[in-house]
């Protein structure tokens, strides 16, 4: 794929040196527009389909998202910021809509989300999974494996090490045109039977919030970190 053009080539019968050149839909990067809406369900739910896309260490890397969660400050108890909570790590989440959020989470994974909304609503997508796309070399690489197997990006800390997220960069402003990460609509869609809802992940001790079904992903893709049916 070369990035931000819509074309992606595939080489077939190289012997012959037969080229096939497949034309997309031009990529379009997601303004801040799409992430200062109200409603942080809606957008977790619109973002399965779209394109994470990194350039940290200058190196390209792109994945189709395929599971997301959503969390809601104030009264969401599985939210970071519940009860208007505010510490150093999750004053990002108070920033308006487009920027990333990274946290550490066990001391090991590191998490990478969305933060959504106007300034002070504390609202936030957390990416569990993609589909690779671009840089798929690198992503081996980083994730110390010789082949593309599903659990290469499938759950949050796996997508984030193969991405070369890391909590030094929570905080990045992703409307920015200079930002090593953003997000691009290259127009794929989903069916609303392909998409499902259910609660989230590991959030059992959150009282009545563990219930609510704030999470997103497409029925059957093999990168999805758990109940994938």
């Amino acid at each position: 794929y070369f990035p931000n053009t819509g074309i992606w080539i595939d080489y077939q019968q190289p012997s012959r040196l037969k080229l096939l050149i497949v034309y997309m839909p031009q990529a379009k990067r997601l303004s801040q527009d799409f992430f200062l809406p109200t409603d942080v369900v809606q957008i977790c739910k619109s973002l399965i389909g779209k394109v994470l896309v990194s350039t940290i260490d200058d190196l390209y890397t792109s994945g189709i998202i395929v599971e997301a969660e959503a969390y809601r400050g104030p009264d969401d108890q599985a939210c970071h910021a519940f009860n208007n909570r505010r510490t150093n790590r999750t004053e990002v989440m108070y920033g308006e809509g487009g920027h990333a959020y990274i946290y550490i989470c066990y001391g090991i994974h590191h998490l990478f989300n969305i933060v959504t909304a106007p300034r002070e609503m504390a609202h936030a997508v957390l990416i569990r999974a993609l589909e690779p796309l671009d840089g798929k070399d690198i992503m081996m690489k980083r994730r110390n494996m010789i082949t593309v197997e599903p659990k290469i990006t499938r759950g949050p800390g796996a997508l984030s090490v193969a991405m070369g997220f890391n909590a030094n960069l929570s905080g990045m402003n992703m409307n920015s045109k200079a930002s090593k990460i953003y997000i691009e609509d290259r127009g794929i869609k989903y069916t609303d039977e392909q998409v499902k809802a259910g609660t989230r992940i590991g959030v059992e001790s959150a009282g009545e919030s563990a219930l609510l079904p704030w999470r997103f992903w497409v029925k059957g893709n093999k990168y999805v970190s758990a109940n994938r049916s």
